[in-house]
Parts: structure tokens; sequence; C-alpha cells
């Protein structure tokens, strides 16, 4: 009879088969088999204790089903879902939906996909953690109460389709905060005198008259001529010249929060394809020893590295660049994470004969940068510091001293690993004393800027920081924002919309723990310390629940309606429900009352129009209706008019062409340098004659 070793992904299955005999069987439960109802509460709560109340999912049956014929017939069945709390929960549920005993099942955890650790793993079982068990249900919970509850009253108060979260909405007010400060925000004059001596050697001036020039700024146009042309009468010298040699250390290698953001500002990765590209490396990819994971674990805010893997590095470091590069001693980083699961390693490459060189003739486009940056982050981090020279002339006349400043690469160090450096900005051999020429001098004009917008990048960091959230919510969490159009991304920067200034300020005034980071925060420690078994999770759920309910009851009595939709009596042309009169950052503007469902608006002007839709002489070829133009707000596009019975939808016109190849509707696209028929079918295009 076989062994079963049941894990989340179809794909981790796959690549573990690959390493186990024929006495093994691994099955993927394909995510969650057990959840709260999404259509009802879910908990049932009685003197103060807190039931939920778990389903398991219609799609999700048939695979139970089938977990559960095959453990009947093994002779050992292993949980093998991923080592975090999340997958400590999706162990523990897997065991209930087949009817087993989940203290008794045994658990293997493995930080990578890899034959060594499989085996090791399976020598080592453990029993599922509990602690780790109800720390996940207790936050699975509070977002269930927090969701479930606070969601209507948004919806009944401000309009529907809103929702609010305990991580969604402390998120969502960071960045509104932000929003408000670019607002509020006064720009203030200053002016700076630029110089460039001896035609070549650009310097600021740092003070003037024995008075340090603060941040070699000056207050108003009119100081800074005078100054300027004080100046320029004057001769200079050089009064010093300082050299002095630093360092520049290299960063630890990547956990979940650095990656997000390394890939967000080198390869322009979102959070979201970024996961979903780390998720790939570490469940397996095809590579010169087979398919195996290439990457370790990718939810994770520790730092740790594995003794076997700094041996690995070191070895590799001496191999290809040489003893110089290589520290006495292999480098540990601490990390700053509040509640890191320091059990946990950082992110890194399981083979390190399988450079990016290597890589190349495996991995996909996307794949291979991501793996490359893991992979150079990771040796980087336990090579030598590169050093540099920092260089600073003074340049001195009777009323002003100039700075100039530059630097010289003397030792690439772990630059080495990432194959470039900052460039050297070098100065030329000076002597002190030595009289130089001003030839040039410019009073520049300039103004204070305003905090910037977040990216989803630096969100994550602020996130991160407050200690909002864990490794496995950042990502999620800017994406439900975006999804429920509290957030536009606006060339790469996070832009509140109005909506979400009026949810956070009702949730400022009537909710303020919700959409506090520091409340978020210490909730986020006290689950840390129910896995610890420092807190009973019931407790925390009975004292956060009861004040919350007396606050939701109160409001829907109590909180007056901001309802900012005003019927038009119009009906939607996509969806035909009412369309209302909104307000937005660029005015008013008509909207489906179905929002966010449906996603129609109009822009106004002025007044409300009524939209009237143009009808083309084609018909649908799905149903044989009429095709309509429709807009959204990307623009004009065309759909059937028995929508939504009909879902036929095209961003360029229909026409009554008949496609040459295989018969079907071809529609007009028209460019600035031609115009072609494109068939909607099988793609084949026809140029259009003059």
């Amino acid at each position: 009879m076989k062994n079963l070793i049941i894990v989340e992904s179809p794909t981790k299955a796959k690549t573990i088969k690959n390493f186990l005999g024929k006495e093994f069987e691994v099955i993927a439960s394909k995510g969650h088999v057990r959840d709260l109802p999404k259509s009802s509460f879910g908990i049932k709560i009685e003197n103060e204790t807190f039931l939920p109340e778990y389903r398991t999912p219609r799609d999700h049956s048939k695979i139970v089903k089938e977990i559960k014929d095959l453990a009947k017939n093994a002779d050992k069945v292993y949980i093998a879902t991923d080592e975090d709390r999340e997958g400590e929960a999706i162990g523990y549920h897997i065991a209930m939906a087949i009817g087993e005993d989940p203290t008794k099942l045994p658990r293997i955890v493995f930080h990578e996909i890899t034959k060594n650790a499989i085996n090791h793993a399976l020598q080592n079982p453990r029993n599922l953690d509990l602690n780790s068990i109800n720390a996940q249900q207790t936050r699975r919970l509070l977002d269930r109460i927090v969701g479930y509850k606070l969601s209507p009253l948004l919806a009944s108060k401000i309009q529907k389709g809103l929702s609010a979260g305990r991580v969604q909405s402390s998120s969502l007010k960071i960045v509104v905060d932000r929003e408000k400060e670019i607002r509020s925000f006064v720009p203030q004059e200053f002016w700076s005198l630029d110089g460039v001596f001896d035609k070549t050697i650009e310097a600021i001036l740092s003070s003037f008259e024995d008075e340090k020039i603060e941040k070699m700024t000056i207050a108003d146009g009119k100081r800074a001529k005078e100054i300027k042309e004080k100046l320029e009468k004057q001769s200079f010298i050089v009064s010093s010249i300082e050299k002095k040699e630093r360092k520049s250390s290299p960063a630890p290698a990547f956990m979940t929060s650095t990656l997000q953001q390394s890939a967000s500002s080198i390869l322009g990765f979102s959070p979201k394809k970024t996961m979903m590209l780390a998720q790939t490396l570490y469940e397996g990819v095809a590579t010169h020893m087979g398919v195996q994971g290439v990457i370790t674990y990718m939810r994770t805010d520790s730092l740790n590295i594995a003794k076997e893997a700094l041996v690995a590095a070191r070895e590799q470091i001496l191999e290809q660049y040489g003893k110089d590069y290589l520290p006495k001693e292999p480098k540990y980083y601490a990390t700053k994470s509040k509640g890191a699961q320091e059990a946990h390693e950082a992110i890194r490459p399981t083979l390190l004969d399988f450079t990016p060189a290597r890589a190349k003739e495996y991995l996909k486009g996307d794949e291979l940068k991501l793996y490359t940056l893991i992979y150079n982050r990771f040796l980087a981090s336990q090579m030598n510091s590169a050093r540099f020279e920092s260089q600073t002339i003074i340049f001195k006349s009777e009323s002003g001293e100039f700075k100039a400043s530059g630097r010289k690469l003397l030792f690439d160090g772990f630059y080495a690993a990432y194959g470039d450096s900052d460039k050297d900005k070098l100065l030329p051999e000076l002597k002190v004393n030595q009289k130089v020429e001003l030839s040039k001098l410019e009073a520049n004009q300039h103004f204070t800027e305003p905090p910037s917008r977040y990216s989803e990048a630096s969100l994550i960091k602020k996130l991160e920081s407050l200690g909002i959230g864990r490794p496995s919510t950042y990502a999620p969490t800017i994406s439900i924002l975006v999804a429920r159009d509290y957030i536009n991304i606006e060339k790469k920067q996070l832009v509140p919309t109005e909506i979400a200034f009026t949810v956070t300020e009702l949730l400022e005034k009537h909710f303020p723990e919700i959409v506090d980071s520091s409340f978020t925060s210490n909730m986020e420690e006290t689950l840390d310390l129910i896995a610890e078994d420092k807190a009973d999770w019931q407790k925390v759920l009975a004292d956060f629940y009861t004040p919350f309910i007396s606050q939701v009851d109160a409001g829907l009595k109590n909180i007056k309606s901001q309802k900012v939709a005003i019927p038009t009596g119009e009906k939607c042309p996509l969806c035909d429900s009412e369309l209302v009169k909104r307000k937005g950052r660029f005015g008013e503007f008509i909207s489906c009352s179905a929002f966010p469902k449906c996603k129609y608006t109009q822009n106004l002007g002025g007044r409300v129009e009524k939209k009237e839709l143009v009808t083309l002489d084609v018909k649908c070829p799905d149903c044989g209706g009429n095709i309509v133009e429709r807009f959204s707000r990307r623009g004009k596009f065309y759909g059937c008019a028995n929508y939504p019975k009909c879902k036929f939808v095209a961003n360029f016109e229909p026409t009554n062409e008949k496609c040459p190849k295989c018969g079907g509707m071809m529609g007009k696209k028209e460019l600035k340098t031609k115009s072609y028929y494109e068939c909607f079918t099988c793609k084949e295009k026809v140029d259009i004659k003059a």
C-alpha cells in the first residue's frame, strides 16, 4: 500500500513526485478545502465562545473525496502544506475534511522543494502545530467579523459595494493621509548658487560671509542675486582637499517585503506578479538536474540562512571571484521585522550551480529576471564590502566657500555579483592654495516639493515598518484596495479615490481602532502570542468582538447618511441598473449604481444628458441581436444590445465582412499608417483597399 503526501499546489505535487519512489502518492488539495461560508456570517457565538462553521466549497468537494479515498487505502498520510501559519491551517482543514485526527497525522515541512529537503522532511515528521492553527483561525475570524459587520454599515451610510477590513482599512488610511499632506502642501521658494570651476568642476555654495547656507539654499532671489554679484568679482583658491575611504556593505538576502520592493523598483513588477513568479520558482521548474524548486519558500520575514547554504555560497564566491571577495567568516543578518518567524529562511537559490547564465536555457523571461535578482542578491550578501574613496574639495574666496564632491571606486566587492556599481565621479588632482577660476555661476530658483505618493513598493515598506500585516498579506491588501476602487495606480503611484476619503473619515470618527496602525500592529503581535501559546485565542476574539459590535449597532442608529450618489432616473447601457451622479477629484460624473460590479462611467458637461446608444448595421455573431456602441472609463467599445443575456464584446468595430480563411466576422482596425480588417475568431488580417 502506498504512502500519501498531501500538498496544496498541483505543480508542487508534480515536483515532489519526481523525487520519490513508487511507494508514494502525492496529491494537491488545490488550496483551502474548508472555509467560512460566503453567503452567511459563519461564526456561531455562545457564551463568548466563537465556533466557526466551516464548509467545503462546491468546487473542492470532488478533490476532497479523492483525497479521502486515497487516505483510506494509504499506509501513512503526510500533511505537507506550506510552512507558514496559513499552510498549517490548511493542513488542519484537510485532516478534518477527510475525517482524520489532525493531532495524529504526521506533518512534514521543508524550506525548499529539492530531493534532499523532501527526504530529510520525511525522516523528521512532527505533529500539526495547534497553536499556529489557532492563531490563523483568530486572524480569519477577526477579518470575517470586521468585514461582515462593518461593510454593510458602509454600504448603508455611503454607497453599495464598499468594504472594510482590519489590515485593508488601516492600509488605506496611510494612503489617504499622504494624499491629504500633498493637497495641503504649500510650496516654499528657495534659491541655490551653483558654480563651475576651471570649466569642469561643479560645486555648490556652502557658506557666505561666515554664514552657513543651510542645505546650500537661499531664501529669495534678491538675496541670491546680491551674493552672486559679489562672488563673481572675487578670486578663489583651493582651501582644502579631503579624501576618505568608505565602505559600502551588501544588503541581506531577500525576505518577502524586500523582494517585492526591489522587484517593483528594479524590474517594474507589481507585488502580485512578483509573488506569482516566486511561487512558480519555489514549486518547481525545469533545470539541468530535472524539475525542482530553485528558490526557498517565498513568504518569509526571516533573514536566516541554512549553514549548508552558507558553505555553498562561500565555495561559489571563492571559485567565481577569488579570495579577495570572500569574507573571513560567513555574514549573519538580523531581521528588524516585528514577530519575524526566525525558524524560516530568507529567500535564496536552492542550487548555486543553477546560475542565471545557465537558467537562461530553462526559465521564461520574467521568471529569469526575478530568479537573477534573487540569485545575485544572495551571493552578494555573502561577499566583501565595496570600498570607495570619497573626495571633497573646498574652493574659498574672500566671502564665500563652494564645495565639490567626488567618488572613486577602489574595490568593487559585492558589486561584482550585480555586474555593475555606481559610476565614479572623479575630481581632478589639485593642490591646496592653488588658484582656480570661477568659470560660471548661476542663481537657480527652486520650490520645495510635496511628499511623494506611495508606490506599491514604498507602501509595503511602510506597512512592514509599522508591523501591519505579514508577508502573505502585503500583495493581497494592495490588490483588494485596487479592486474595490479605493485607489488607482497612476504612473506607479497609489492615488486614493474620493470615496476612499469618505470611508476613511467615517472609520476614523466612529471606528478609530480599525484604521489605527498601532492597533492593527498590536493585534499582529497578539496573534504571535497565540502561536506561541501565550494568549488564549477565544479570549482575544471576545475582547475584540463585544465593544466592536456595540460600536456597529450604535453606528447603524446614529451615523448620518453620507451617500454621495444621486439617482438620475436613467438606466445603465451595460447592465440596465440605475445611473447615479457622483462627485470625484475632477468634478461630477455619472456611474452605474451597481458599481463596483459594473464599471460604466460617463463624463458630465454640467448636466445629466441621456446618452443614446448608436446601433450599427451589423448583427451579433453569437445571438443575432444588434451591435451597439458602448462606453466605459477606458473609452469606446462594442457589444450586443441583448446584454446581459448575450456577452459579446469587441474593442474594435465589428463589420459585415467575412473572413476569407474561416468565414467568421471581421472587425475594422484603423491605425495612423494603415487600416485593415481582422477576424475575431482566427485573427486573419486583410488590408482595406483605398
